[in-house]
């Protein structure tokens, strides 16, 4: 039952599969057991919704990648990874969610298997995936290894990305210019939100031009009023009103490829005050994307957002942007570099972010954000190509 539609080709995983083994061998790792279903699929092209039980990749220095996992899902790897059968193991449902056993007792006899019953072996102890009592278990199961923290080993080595990786991107940007459009058109006051979501949702998985869509990491958000003071609420069945501005965080999806896109509508005519946060924020989001280079530090884009936000007096309290490419929920960040004044980490070429400067003050908020890809030579590309403003319907 070999892979059916792997999204890259041999060369593509065996560039990523280098990348991580020279960190590895600089750690001086002997394994990596990778749990983050982003990275799995990065190293391997495992694709499932599994990941609500304990399953993962184990990488080793001089042999292909396993896939380890609950028995039911295996065949699912085997449908998805590019590793042949003998790379994919199981273990049996007794395992699962019970009170006397635990995954990691079976993870660790098959790691024992491998001859790894001494060394030191990473895992991402900071991880959405890997939890306290897996961490405890395994190493009580591994008198003999140390397990040593390897959070976002395999993050950095993803911060490059490649041309297929960025050719995925820009289709999963056609969805979100989709999506956004589409919303822009339906929102009107006393249409309830879960109906626009609904849409949104159509228009997110038909997908553009032959490119269907996959679902995102993360729900579409849109607050209005007052709650747009708070960036990650989601929708209720309340209808839209007028004299409120809502703000809309989405992303198209391609083969796990995000591009997030926001934008924000005020249904009515917008006060003094939001249109010149708006003029602030679109200023600085033009900054910000001309100090985005090659060469660049992530705070020098951090800067420039805040310098005309700050002559307008608007102070903002976090990051402005992180890197995006391939995840599952409950995030579409990579969660690697920064954009806020404090990281100083160098901009290379084919690196991607959502350039992200939300403003969420007391009672109200404004989102205008761009995907962006730095260039070898010049300011960012932005995956998608919609007017960089606050929208405004009668």
């Amino acid at each position: 039952m070999p892979a059916i539609d792997l999204p890259f080709d041999a060369i593509e995983y065996a560039r990523r599969l280098s990348l991580v083994r020279a960190e590895m061998d600089a750690r001086g790792l002997h394994a990596l057991f990778v749990t983050d279903p982003s990275n799995q699929a990065w190293l391997t092209g495992y694709d499932g919704w599994s990941f609500y039980v304990h399953q993962g990749v184990i990488v080793l220095p001089d042999d292909d990648p396993i896939w380890w996992g609950r028995n039911q899902d295996t065949n699912g790897a085997l449908r998805t990874v590019w590793m042949g059968q003998n790379s994919v193991f199981g273990y049996a449902d007794h395992y699962v969610q019970a009170v006397d056993l635990h995954p990691m007792q079976d993870l660790a006899d098959r790691l024992k298997g491998l001859g790894l019953e001494t060394g030191m072996i990473g895992v991402e102890t900071d991880n959405y995936y890997y939890s306290a009592k897996a961490h405890i278990v395994l190493a009580g199961s591994l008198p003999g290894v140390q397990l040593v923290d390897a959070t976002a080993l395999v993050n950095w080595q993803r911060c490059i990305k490649s041309a297929p990786e960025l050719a995925y991107m820009r289709n999963a940007a056609k969805i979100s210019e989709r999506i956004i459009d589409g919303l822009l058109e339906r929102v009107e006051p006393g249409v309830p939100k879960n109906e626009i979501v609904a849409e949104i949702y159509r228009d997110a998985l038909r997908g553009v031009e032959g490119v269907w869509g996959d679902y995102p990491a993360i729900v579409p958000l849109l607050p209005s009023g007052a709650d747009a003071a708070a960036p990650h609420l989601t929708w209720d069945g309340r209808p839209f009103a007028s004299g409120e501005a809502t703000f809309f965080e989405i992303s198209g999806c391609y083969r796990r490829y995000h591009a997030p896109l926001c934008r924000t509508l005020f249904l009515g005519e917008p006060p003094d005050f939001l249109k010149r946060a708006e003029a602030a924020l679109v200023e600085g989001l033009e900054a910000g994307l001309d100090k985005a280079r090659a060469g660049n530090r992530a705070c020098d884009v951090a800067n420039a957002l805040a310098a005309p936000l700050e002559r307008a007096g608007i102070e903002r309290g976090a990051r402005c942007g992180y890197p995006i490419g391939l995840s599952y929920p409950p995030d579409w960040g990579e969660r690697t570099i920064s954009l806020r004044a404090e990281d100083e980490s160098v901009l290379e070429p084919d690196m991607t972010f959502h350039f992200m400067p939300g403003l969420w003050m007391q009672d109200w908020g404004l989102e205008i954000t761009e995907s962006i890809r730095i260039r070898a030579d010049g300011p960012a590309e932005t995956f998608c190509n919609r007017p960089r403003q606050m929208f405004v319907k009668p």
